[in-house]
């Protein structure tokens, strides 16, 4: 649980190292490259330990697919909210696709 917590808090502050600018379009361009890193950075303070943590309860590859997951589930939050932006059909329906690599990604057929 501790490996999912952290993913989804450095998740936040990559969704506003990566998004939060573009509220902000006048800002000349130097200046956001650089607040950018520097949210990245605690970004990366949560991540590293969160897959640190996680390999070996998870594999690599289903590490990255919770990661994924929760990134879109972060970013659709995070569009709604700060971007007020809605969401439209196709946009659940490749969600649901994610959710579909997730179960594929932790499916573990039976061996007779």
């Amino acid at each position: 649980m501790a490996t999912v917590l952290l993913l989804i808090l450095s998740n936040v502050f990559m969704t506003f190292a990566w998004y939060g600018h573009l509220k902000f379009k006048s800002t000349p361009l130097w200046i956001t490259i650089l607040v950018s890193w520097g949210i990245a950075f605690f970004e990366y303070c949560l991540q590293v330990p969160a897959n640190r943590m996680g390999h070996g309860l998870f594999s690599a590859f289903q590490l990255k697919v919770i990661q994924e997951v929760i990134t879109i589930s972060v970013f659709v939050a995070f569009a709604i909210l700060y971007l007020n932006e809605r969401p439209q059909w196709n946009h659940f329906v490749s969600f649901l696709c994610i959710v579909g690599a997730v179960y594929f990604a932790f499916y573990s057929p039976v061996q007779s």
